[in-house]
């Protein structure tokens, strides 16, 4: 299904403003400080990784590697643009530009957590999108409905259905 441009861009903006906002709560919760002009390079860079990957829909095979590899940039762009640190703050995790084990699994579960919802969203959106396009599409395009089969045609059974237990299958 062909995506269009304005539509390419709110789900850019989407993963921009997600991977970004995970880096600096993240960041900024680790006692790093941040300038603004350091969270506008990070929206860019984030916003100009997830482009060229919106497409089409993406599983969480391509969201988990993107949003990881976004989130290891952010935390080197905020690493470097951060103001000159204290000797008392050198012992702090988010100190340098390699993060300490904690930080590292931190980012990992964040990452992981962050993706799977990015991809259920994603899930979700799509099977909206193609439900909407069954069925404004003939709506739109002008082409007949298909006719339902009267009621004598249908088949019923000798006794009341059975109840089948139903299960949320999006949540």
């Amino acid at each position: 299904m062909p995506v269009t441009a304005p539509f390419r861009l709110a789900r850019t903006s989407a993963f921009a403003v997600v991977s970004l906002g995970l880096g600096m709560i993240s960041h900024v919760l680790g006692g790093g400080a941040m300038p603004a002009w350091s969270a506008a390079g990070g929206l860019a860079l984030a916003f100009a990784a997830a482009l060229p990957l919106t497409g089409r829909e993406r599983g969480a095979g391509v969201i988990l590697p993107l949003l990881g590899s976004t989130q290891a940039a952010l935390h080197l762009l905020f690493s470097v643009t951060a103001p000159a640190i204290s000797h008392e703050a050198l012992a702090h995790p988010h100190s340098g530009l390699l993060p300490g084990l904690a930080m590292l699994v931190m980012h990992g579960w964040a990452v992981g957590l962050t993706s799977l919802w990015l991809a259920r969203g994603e899930a979700l959106l799509w099977a909206l999108l193609r439900r909407l396009g069954a069925r404004l599409g003939p709506v739109l395009t002008g082409a007949p409905s298909p006719v339902p089969a009267p009621p004598s045609a249908i088949a019923h059974p000798d006794g009341p259905a059975a109840l089948r237990p139903s299960l949320l299958r999006h949540v």
